[in-house]
């Protein structure tokens, strides 16, 4: 549960450190599970439904950028994304009905694991109200050496920005919305939590460092927010995605500011294929 002080600081700037809420107990476990995928992952020459991978990936070298649906391939993620002490967190942001949205596992492996460029979470994927957020449950303690998440206090209440470039969406901002001396670094030991709003604009730079950086990402959303993107999946799949509460057919419609994610030069929503677009990143 939070507190006012908690509540308030969320409403004013879109983003919220959490100390205590996951035990070492279950830190070690994500991070014991999340060492055998990369060891899999030595067999796999190219990126499939599971693994992401740098450029530089080879068996002798395994480097990731992501473990896809994490929730979907190992219990001990869904664990945690289905926490009842999270989701009592959750529930006094969103409210107590709560459905997850997707998760993943973003890896920023020592020396050079690449950069995501400045974006809201809405530019992806708008919806008909934005009581949506993200948490991330670091693996690892997240430095500004080693890549940790950047957030824009307050950016969450301003008009939304366009993530196209040239009549194509590119994933991310112009570098000119972007008043570095105004970032944030999420920095954070393991067992903290970060929750950003959907609308928050955050990035995160490269992993210069000889540490790995792996934050586990979910996203959720209240029940009545309904994507404008469209469900993506049958209406009794979509409703197994409600981790608390009850399900509606009724959206609630929210007056926001949104730009459609499309068109895109290719079919790959992957938000690492997509900012590949963009023509200068806000971190050379």
């Amino acid at each position: 549960m939070l507190d006012v002080k908690q509540l308030d600081f969320y409403e004013l700037n879109g983003y919220l450190s959490v100390e205590g809420v996951f035990s070492k107990t279950q830190i070690d476990a994500l991070s014991d599970v999340t060492d055998q995928f990369v060891e899999k992952s030595r067999l796999v020459i190219e990126e499939d439904d599971i693994f992401g991978l740098e450029s530089d990936h080879s068996s002798e070298n395994p480097r990731l950028t992501r473990i896809k649906n994490p929730h979907k391939v190992h219990s001990v993620y869904e664990d945690i994304m289905r926490d009842n002490s999270l989701l009592d967190i959750l529930q006094d942001l969103i409210g107590i009905d709560i459905r997850l949205q997707a998760t993943k596992l973003n890896m920023k492996m020592p020396e050079g694991g690449r950069q995501i460029e400045w974006h809201t979470d809405w530019g992806h994927y708008p919806h008909t109200n934005d009581d949506l957020l993200a948490v991330g449950v670091p693996l690892d303690n997240a430095t500004e050496e080693n890549g940790c998440m950047l957030v824009i206090p307050g950016s969450h209440k301003w008009p939304e920005i366009s993530h196209h470039q040239d009549g194509y969406f590119v994933g991310a901002v112009n570098g000119d919305h972007i008043d570095m001396v105004k970032a944030v670094p999420m920095t954070m030991n393991t067992g903290t939590i970060s929750i950003h709003h959907v609308r928050t604009l955050h990035a995160s730079a490269p992993n210069l460092s000889e540490n790995p950086r792996r934050l586990l990402l979910l996203s959720y959303g209240a029940v009545d927010a309904f994507p404008l993107t469209g469900l993506g999946m049958s209406w009794d799949d979509w409703n197994k995605q409600i981790v608390r509460g009850r399900p509606t057919f009724q959206p609630r419609l929210e007056r926001l500011p949104v730009f459609f994610p499309q068109p895109l030069k290719s079919g790959n929503t992957n938000i690492f294929h997509v900012q590949s677009d963009l023509k200068k990143s806000h971190f050379s």
